[in-house]
């Protein structure tokens, strides 16, 4: 089947990882076209998805004639063009709150353990790998602290984010979950963030979108 919604990304992908959440939640059918960010020096730095991308990053959705770049706008913009179910609450303080925890994230948090960063900690810096991993531990755990705070001390969590129903701010913390597992961050701390992952994924909209579930990830 060929779908209008093209999606560009890799299976590893945090920023592609909550994209194809939200396209599930969503209930939307994309085609999936794999980006390798590693191999013959990084496919997204290929002329033609250059042209498409000029940022050369990984996700991009094509809808139509449209391309659209970074997760966040693009998530943004599946709202708003398929508005049921909601990714955002219907009050603007709720939206407001779920935005603050989603950018937590996707802004604070997953730039600093892009690949791109690691690749010139390592190429510019020397950082080895265990410094790597120090690197991106040191600032998921930064992360998650204040997202357990918010979590935690807010009255508008349920079993999700924001409420009993996974939207933005939920398709943009699994990922990073996943990332600390990655990394072997100890999750001790953060009982309120284990227990929404837990639930995320135990829908079907999460476990499809996990990477190893992806068509490009490796096969063991």
């Amino acid at each position: 089947m060929t779908y209008d919604l093209v999606l560009y990304g890799y299976w590893r992908s945090s920023a592609a990882y909550r994209v194809r959440i939200a396209l599930n939640l969503k209930g939307l059918g994309y085609d999936n076209r794999p980006v390798h960010l590693v191999r013959d020096g990084g496919e997204q730095h290929a002329p033609a998805y250059a042209a498409m991308n000029p940022q050369q990053m990984v996700p991009c959705l094509r809808d139509g004639d449209r391309v659209l770049t970074q997760s966040l706008a693009i998530m943004e913009y599946l709202e708003e063009v398929h508005p049921e179910p909601p990714l955002l609450p219907a009050d603007a303080r709720g939206r407001a709150h779920a935005r603050a925890m989603a950018q937590l994230v996707a802004c604070d948090v997953h730039p600093l353990g892009n690949l791109r960063v690691l690749q010139y900690l390592e190429r510019e810096l020397g950082a080895d790998e265990a410094q790597r991993g120090a690197w991106s531990r040191h600032w998921i755990a930064t992360g998650f602290a204040a997202l357990e705070a918010m979590l935690a001390g807010n009255a508008a969590t349920g079993r999700f984010c924001h409420g009993e129903m996974p939207g933005l701010a939920d398709a943009c913390l699994v990922p990073q979950v996943y990332n600390a597992r990655r990394w072997k961050l100890p999750l001790d701390d953060y009982p309120t963030i284990r227990r929404i992952d837990a639930a995320c994924n135990e829908l079907e909209a999460f476990r499809a979108a996990a990477p190893e579930a992806q068509p490009d990830a490796p096969q063991s």
